[in-house]
């Protein structure tokens, strides 16, 4: 009979790529994740389709769920011999209630394990190119609590011997409480003048650093206002970051992306840009999803012998074309035609199924294709097209112009994604968006659907990407000018223009 256990898992700091292969795994096999506001959402996607999700994030003074509760919580999901994983930002030991839920677990006789997570208290100062130590400088730092239990009767901080022994302090949630903070460091020895950093949503794009002294640090976080969650770090250690700051110096660090692709797909363009510093947002104006019939294409390949060229336009096309052949039970070995396919991106997909393409056109778009197939195309030769429900029609008309007997059989479908267009437009509208980036003609219309009447206007206060002529010629279609557009059709190609644009900025 299984039997409940919960994981308490550290998450890490804030960059997503911040976590544990084990960490994953549990996430992977849960029944029920029990989750705070400090792990990122994309993690949750490692997750199996029909996990229970529960939200339990604390903000200052705005709690989802009393801690006790939370305790509760996982006693009451492991009961109903669920595995549970509770899912927390930074480290489930390190100011992270780890140990209290811990206690109530193994009061109740609830098996747990602990992941632990990379803590914010050193990964925060590294992304902002502040070492915790530093020989010469640091051989010593401690972590502090800024946000102490409120029901004590006094603090437990031994501020006397903690303000001059330590070479590096760094406070955990306390900017709320600078004011307190940093009197108590002055009041018992540590110079005012003693360099200091608070840094505000570190390891994430949206990190914020504030380069200070103890004696100014709560006044000039007053002026810039900046919130929680920051931690405060104090120590000589802080003015390296004028030479090793590196994460804030990405070229592209901050900058807010739409990345409009199906969300199954999206990863691959958010990890790019993210590498470059950029703050994704995935808003898939689009979702992929099965066609009303499989008749066509399943008849096709009940007929697969008869063709003697496979031309495959895209990635989605070779998954559902593969899937629909599993279903017929055949494999590639009842394939006799050769094979052609639109762009480097989905003859690489195709070795994913043993294939090598025949025939790979240099320009990535259906006109390359015909150009490379016309000296191959016989009078009544049958060419089979697994490809969208609505796609351009060139392709099969002009085989079909050179004597091709051409079959086109609906694979998948695109249709409007599950994205909220009103947040969306807002965000637009604001100016809150640097960029958005457009992979196929079916995320322009779509996200102007998603985005309403004036979608062209809103989409245009942005910079635009485009992949390829065709989605351009797309946007022009709609009165938005494109900025960009890749040589190369595919992710890497849009990247790598993305790249060249803002270095020439």
């Amino acid at each position: 009979m299984k039997q409940g256990i919960v994981y308490l898992v550290g998450a890490g700091p804030g960059d997503y790529g911040l976590i544990s292969i084990k960490a994953i795994e549990c996430i992977k096999q849960a029944d029920t994740i029990v989750y705070d506001r400090l792990a990122d959402d994309r993690l949750l996607a490692h997750a199996r389709p029909n996990v229970e999700l529960i939200y339990v994030g604390k903000a200052s003074s705005d709690h989802t769920m009393r801690q006790e509760d939370i305790n509760q919580l996982l006693v009451d999901k492991a009961q109903e011999d669920k595995v549970v994983v509770r899912l927390k930002g930074g480290d489930p030991f390190v100011f992270g209630r780890g140990g209290e839920e811990a206690l109530k677990l193994l009061e109740n006789n609830i098996l747990f394990e602990v992941v632990p997570g990379i803590t914010s208290a050193i990964s925060v100062p590294a992304y902002a190119g502040i070492p915790v130590t530093h020989r010469g400088i640091a051989t010593s730092f401690a972590v502090i609590t800024g946000h102490e239990d409120p029901t004590k009767a006094e603090s437990t901080i031994k501020w006397d011997k903690l303000a001059t022994a330590v070479d590096t302090l760094v406070f955990l949630m306390g900017v709320e409480n600078l004011p307190h903070i940093t009197g108590k460091l002055i009041e018992h020895g540590r110079p005012a003048d003693t360099p200091s950093a608070v840094i505000r949503w570190g390891t994430k794009p949206e990190q914020e650093v504030l380069v200070t002294t103890v004696g100014e640090a709560a006044h000039d976080v007053a002026v810039k206002g900046l919130k929680p969650p920051a931690i405060f770090i104090v120590g000589h250690v802080v003015t390296l970051r004028d030479k090793l700051a590196w994460f804030d110096n990405k070229l592209m660090f901050g900058k807010k992306v739409l990345v409009t692709r199906a969300r199954e797909q999206a990863s691959a363009l958010t990890d790019g840009l993210a590498k470059l510093g950029a703050d994704c947002i995935e808003a898939p104006a689009i979702k992929i999803v099965p066609p009303e019939s499989y008749g066509p294409l399943d008849e096709a390949i009940a007929n697969i012998k008869e063709y003697e060229w496979l031309i495959f336009t895209s990635v989605n096309g070779v998954d559902h074309f593969f899937s629909r052949m599993a279903a017929a039970g055949l494999d590639t070995r009842a394939i006799h035609a050769k094979v052609a396919a639109i762009g480097s991106q989905t003859a690489n997909w195709l070795k994913n199924y043993g294939i090598t393409a025949d025939i790979v056109p240099a320009e990535f778009r259906a006109e390359g294709i015909i150009e490379v197939l016309e000296p191959y195309v016989k009078p009544g030769m049958k060419v089979l097209i697994p490809r969208a429900l609505v796609a351009r029609d060139i392709l099969p008309v002009k085989l079909t112009e050179l004597g091709a007997d051409v079959t086109v059989a609906p694979a998948y479908r695109t249709v409007v994604g599950d994205t909220d267009g009103r947040e969306l437009a807002e965000k637009l509208e604001q100016g809150a968006i640097e960029l958005v980036t457009f992979t196929s003609s079916s995320t322009v219309t779509n996200l102007l659907n998603l985005l309403g009447e004036n979608g062209a206007q809103l989409v245009a206060k942005a910079k635009v990407a485009c992949i390829g002529p065709i989605t351009a010629e797309t946007c022009l279609d709609n009165g938005i000018k494109p900025d960009v557009i890749a040589e190369e059709y595919t992710i890497k190609g849009l990247i790598e223009t993305i790249t060249a644009m803002y270095r020439e900025e």
